[in-house]
């Protein structure tokens, strides 16, 4: 039966689903309404004329494994092969990553030497604790908190200083109330199957999602690929996938476009817009899961009550440029655990990994400085009290104070993402759970997409956008 699916939110989860549910021949109609006035969502680039992009979002993205080799499909198919900047496992910014732990930044042990020998901010080698962790028993519990399984299984130091920082540079989040099992879900059903997470990552542990690599998804893997961006910044593609669909007979799509209601209409909907509505057999949400809820129905309230138990964190992003090599270190980037400073997340010396990106002519460093996620309120205010000022001067203090950088930045943006990530708390996997239970108990015609879900990162994203639209139309 030919239908009419309605996709809402053009972010890269959106665009994702509109670009395989176009390529099929079941659906006769595809709506894509975006609320705001450009696509893209989080995947937003500054290109200046001199040849220097900045991102605001998302930058590098990781190309292991099947969710990594769909984007990277997804990229092959769109034209955009040669325009992809590989940044290899053996480059500096892959094999130097840093803390910054009282005061000082401090290497993350890599290769035999780091493992096996004791390297600061740690007091024991590595080694001791993973060996330790082959004889820790399996936990109990339905799902714990990142930390606490963490300190159970390596050890509190690792949970205190490694992890607490690695949660807030991936969910900008508080390792104490994320969940393991709905953040790090390979991890905890290592321990469940094997009995340990390292003989679980050595052994394999749980299926994988089946994806045929493209030709560039092999060059990835052949090439030892630890991340990639485009050569015009990320926006390069939601750019690309909005181009396409532009060209596809049965797809429509609508910027400025924001839904205020859905209603129930016999099998299908009745999506309000500010000026009008729209009729659709079936709904692709690819909204965060606090703003569908506020949408839906009266008689959907328990189903909007778990959605808006989802909460979001808001991150403020800061790049700055720096006239000249300024950085007493080479590397990706440092983190900052809640231990030191709860309000800086951590910097990223964007210059390293992708000096392509760097204005032509005379040298520059390009610097992005993440701040809040869970931590926002506590350190700065409401996002809406908070003035872009008092958000560079912090950056700033923080390039200085962290990177001994005197001079101050010859350009600069200030980004606030408002409810930008989801946190997956103690429980998100029963959270889910129940929300999927009630679509499917109600028979909606509904299918939810996007990081609210089932993972945070770009490539999470973009495949959940694609098993949405495979699960009204199978494979395409």
């Amino acid at each position: 039966m030919q239908k009419t699916v309605a996709v809402l939110g053009g972010g890269i989860g959106g665009l994702s689903a509109c670009y395989h549910l176009s390529k099929s021949p079941q659906v006769s109609k595809v709506l894509l309404l975006e609320g705001s006035g450009r696509f893209g969502g989080w995947l937003s680039s500054t290109r200046r004329q001199d040849g220097a992009v900045f991102e605001h979002g998302p930058r590098g993205v990781r190309p292991a494994g099947p969710v990594g080799w769909n984007t990277l499909n997804m990229v092959s198919e769109l034209g955009l092969s040669s325009e992809v900047l590989p940044v290899t496992y053996d480059h500096v910014a892959s094999k130097n990553r840093f803390l910054y732990v009282k005061g000082q930044l401090h290497r993350m042990p890599s290769g035999l030497g780091g493992v096996v020998c004791t390297v600061p901010p740690f007091s024991r080698p590595l080694l001791q604790s993973v060996l330790k962790e082959l004889w820790v028993p399996r936990g109990k519990e339905e799902d714990e908190t990142v930390h606490a399984f963490v300190a159970r299984r390596l050890g509190s130091e690792l949970a205190d200083i490694a992890i607490d920082s690695l949660c807030r540079g991936v969910f900008a989040g508080d390792c104490r109330a994320l969940s393991m099992r709905s953040c790090f879900p390979p991890l905890f059903h290592a321990e469940r199957s094997r009995g340990s997470i390292i003989l679980g990552v050595m052994l394999g542990a749980g299926s994988r999602p089946a994806v045929t690599p493209s030709d560039l998804a092999r060059r990835s893997r052949k090439e030892s690929w630890a991340q990639w961006s485009l050569r015009e910044g990320m926006q390069t593609l939601p750019d690309a996938l909005v181009d396409t669909l532009k060209q596809s007979e049965r797809t429509q799509i609508h910027k400025h476009s924001r839904v205020t209601q859905l209603r129930s209409e016999g099998s299908g909907w009745e999506i309000k817009l500010e000026d009008g509505a729209m009729k659709a057999d079936h709904i692709i949400s690819a909204l965060p899961a606090p703003a569908l809820a506020s949408l839906l129905p009266p008689a959907a309230q328990p189903l909007s009550l778990q959605l808006r138990g989802i909460s979001m964190v808001t991150v403020a992003v800061v790049n700055l440029e720096y006239e000249g090599s300024v950085l007493p270190v080479t590397g990706f980037g440092h983190l900052v655990p809640s231990s030191e400073d709860k309000g800086l997340l951590g910097v990223v010396y964007d210059s390293v990994p992708f000096p392509q990106h760097n204005r032509t002519g005379a040298p520059t460093t390009r610097l992005t400085v993440m701040m809040g996620g869970a931590w926002f309120q506590e350190v700065f205010g409401k996002p809406g009290d908070v003035t872009e000022q008092r958000l560079l001067d912090r950056a700033t203090q923080a390039v200085t104070s962290h990177l001994r950088v005197t001079a101050q930045p010859a350009w600069s943006c200030v980004s606030l993402l408002k409810d930008c990530i989801p946190q997956y708390q103690l429980g998100h996997w029963k959270r889910l759970e129940n929300i999927r239970q009630y679509i499917s108990r109600h028979s909606l015609p509904l299918t939810l997409a996007g990081a609210s879900y089932d993972g945070v990162s770009v490539n999470d994203v973009i495949f959940s956008g694609r098993q949405a639209a495979e699960s009204l139309v199978g494979q395409v």
